[in-house]
C-alpha cells in the first residue's frame, strides 16, 4: 500500500489515491462499488485485461502490486504538529479517504496480533456463508474456548445461531467460541479455514501475514502480521456494509429464543460512542502480542485508518488512538499543499 522503513516512528506525507490501497472484489452482499474501485478495474484492464477474482485466485497480489505501481502517483506536503507519542511496538495511521500515510512505527515488522485475526475471519465467512445461515453449536467450540482461557461468546452446546449473529459474537466480545463454530462448519474444519484466511491474506495483497487460526490464540504458533497489513485489511472490511455495521456497533442483543439462550455481547472497543465517529474495528490481547487495537473513524469527510500493536497496558492503546485520530483530522484542513521531506522521530 504505502512502502516504508522500520524504525522509529516514520511520519509519512505521501498522497494517493485511498480506497485503492487493495483493490478487491467486495463480497457479493455488498451492493455499493466505490468509484476507487473503477480506477482500479481500468488500470487493470491498461495493463493486460486482469479480472478481479475471489480470494482463491493466486494471481491476485502480483496484480494488485502492478496495479499499484501503475495508479499511485505520490506528492508530498507537510504534516501540522508533532505526531502523539506511541509508547506501543508498532502503529500505523493512514488517511483512506486522500491516501495519505500520515504515520508508522515499526508498521512492516512482522509479530503476533492475537484477536485482530478475527477480522480476517468475518471477512472469509462472509465469503463462504450466507448470512441467514444456521450453525449449531457443539460441545468442541465451548471447550476450544474454556481450554484455551480465552474470551468467548457465553455459546452452550446445541445452541442454533444464525451465521449473522454469529459474527456479532466474533467481533464485539471476541469469542473464540463463536469463531471456532464458523470455522468449524466454513473450512470446513480448522485447517480448511486457515487455509482460505491465508489465500484471502494473499490475494488483498497482504504479503506479510499468515494465519495458523481463526482465532489468534497463541497455538499453534507460527501466525504473524503487521500494523501495515492490518490497516489495509480494516480499510477493505469497512466497505463492506455488514462488516462495517458490526464493528461499529457497541452491544448486540439477541433475545431467547426456541433454539438459542438469550445472549448481550458488548464491543471490547472502548472508542465507539466516545471517540468522534468511531466505526470500530477491533480489539486482541495475548501475553506474546500484547494489547492489539484496529481502530477507524469518519470525521470530516475523511475516513482514517490505524493500527496498535503491543502495547504493554490494555487503556493506552485507546488512548494514544484517540489522539492520532484528533492529529489526523488536523491534517485535512487545507492551507495550500507543500514540498515536504519524510523525517524520522526517534
Amino acid at each position: 500500500m504505502f512502502p516504508m522503513q522500520t524504525g522509529g516512528i516514520r511520519l509519512i506525507v505521501s498522497a494517493a489515491l485511498a480506497a485503492v490501497v487493495t483493490g478487491i472484489a467486495m463480497p457479493a452482499h455488498a451492493q455499493q462499488a466505490s468509484a476507487v474501485q473503477a480506477v482500479h478495474d481500468t488500470a487493470h484492464s491498461a495493463l493486460g485485461g486482469v479480472a478481479h477474482g475471489t480470494a482463491q485466485n493466486a494471481s491476485q497480489s502480483t496484480t494488485h502490486s502492478a496495479v499499484h505501481s501503475a495508479v499511485h502517483g505520490v506528492t508530498h506536503r507537510a504534516l501540522r504538529g508533532s505526531a502523539p507519542t506511541v509508547a506501543a511496538r508498532a502503529a500505523y495511521l493512514f488517511d483512506a479517504t486522500s491516501g495519505t500515510a500520515l504515520l508508522s512505527k515499526q508498521a512492516t515488522k512482522r509479530m503476533p496480533v492475537a484477536s485482530l485475526t478475527k477480522v480476517m475471519t468475518a471477512y472469509v465467512v462472509l465469503r463462504e456463508a450466507k448470512l441467514d445461515d444456521v450453525v449449531k453449536i457443539n460441545a468442541d467450540d465451548v471447550r476450544h474456548a474454556a481450554t484455551n482461557d480465552a474470551t468467548s461468546a457465553s455459546l452452550r452446546a446445541g445452541e442454533r445461531l444464525t451465521v449473522r449473529d454469529l459474527l456479532y459474537g466474533v467481533m464485539l466480545p471476541s469469542g473464540a467460541d463463536a469463531s471456532h463454530a464458523l470455522a468449524r462448519v466454513y473450512g470446513p474444519g480448522d485447517a480448511g479455514f486457515v487455509a482460505k484466511m491465508n489465500a484471502a491474506a494473499r490475494s488483498l495483497g497482504l504479503t506479510s501475514t499468515r494465519y495458523t487460526n481463526p482465532d489468534g490464540l497463541p497455538k499453534p504458533s507460527g501466525g504473524y502480521s503487521t500494523a501495515q497489513d492490518q490497516a489495509k485489511l480494516a480499510e477493505v472490511v469497512l466497505r463492506d456494509p455488514i462488516l462495517l455495521t458490526i464493528a461499529s456497533t457497541r452491544r448486540h442483543v439477541l433475545p431467547a429464543s426456541k433454539v438459542h439462550r438469550a445472549h448481550t455481547w458488548t464491543n471490547t472497543n472502548k472508542l465507539l460512542g466516545k471517540s468522534p465517529g468511531a466505526l470500530g474495528v477491533k480489539t486482541g490481547y495475548t501475553k506474546a502480542a500484547g494489547y492489539c487495537l484496529s481502530f477507524a473513524a469518519d470525521r470530516d469527510g475523511h475516513r482514517f485508518i490505524g493500527v496498535i500493536l503491543g502495547d504493554s497496558k490494555p487503556d493506552r492503546r485507546f488512548q494514544t488512538a484517540t489522539k492520532l485520530l484528533k492529529w489526523g483530522g488536523e491534517q485535512t484542513t487545507d492551507d495550500g499543499d507543500q514540498e515536504g521531506n519524510l523525517s524520522d522521530d526517534a
